[in-house]
């Protein structure tokens, strides 16, 4: 299990080459919303990589910067608490949005509201907060977060797909998983005790050494 703690983002690279693959086989198949679904399941293990794996600094920019911590290793955010909110939460709610696709607009919105947020998080809170220009996950969320929150309002306004019941549930619970999801579960599972400790490379470059 802990092997999966520390890798579950290189197999999300794998997943994210199954997905691109199969969606581009079966894309005649799919309609608009359910390739653009896919995708965004697709843009999140690409986030995710550039978060940990490719630049890998996400943990200690959350911690350093965000957090102020002193541990920036291990608190308060862990190798654990990655795990729950990417895989267990991150990857299974936008799965489900993939895979129930028109039946569930209001899961697809609530997932394209965490993308949201992702996009003001990394390209201006982050950055403000760091007094930087870049931080990891900014890229993606350029890249692929933007262009798939658009055509998502897009696609669903265009085919007719949306009732105001989606748009009434899906955003209060986008919400709900960005605030108790990940910022509020950052906090609960903090602990500077934990064994649960990233990497080297994953801290900023100032907080490498000792």
């Amino acid at each position: 299990m802990n092997f999966l703690r520390k890798h579950w983002y290189d197999l999300g690279g794998i997943l994210a080459i199954i997905t691109i693959t199969l969606s581009g086989i079966y894309h005649t198949q799919l309609t608009n919303y359910q390739l653009l679904m896919w995708l965004s399941l697709l843009s999140l293990f690409l986030h995710q990589l550039e978060e940990y794996r490719i630049v890998g600094t996400f943990p200690g920019m959350i911690n350093r910067v965000m957090f102020k911590s002193n541990m920036p290793d291990r608190f308060p955010l862990n190798t654990n608490t990655a795990f729950i909110i990417n895989v267990i939460l991150g990857w299974g709610v936008y799965f489900l949005s993939a895979l129930f696709a028109e039946r569930a607009i209001w899961l697809g919105m609530a997932t394209i509201i965490v993308s949201f947020g992702n996009i003001i998080a990394h390209c201006f809170i982050f950055n403000i907060k760091g007094r930087s220009i870049y931080n990891a996950g900014m890229a993606t969320s350029i890249a692929f977060f933007i262009p798939i929150v658009y055509l998502f309002f897009r696609i669903i306004d265009s085919d007719g797909l949306s009732s105001k019941a989606d748009f009434l549930i899906g955003i209060p619970l986008g919400i709900v998983f960005n605030v108790f999801g990940i910022l509020k579960l950052i906090g609960w599972l903090a602990n500077k005790n934990t064994r649960f400790i990233f990497e080297k490379r994953n801290l900023l470059t100032e907080d490498r050494k000792g």
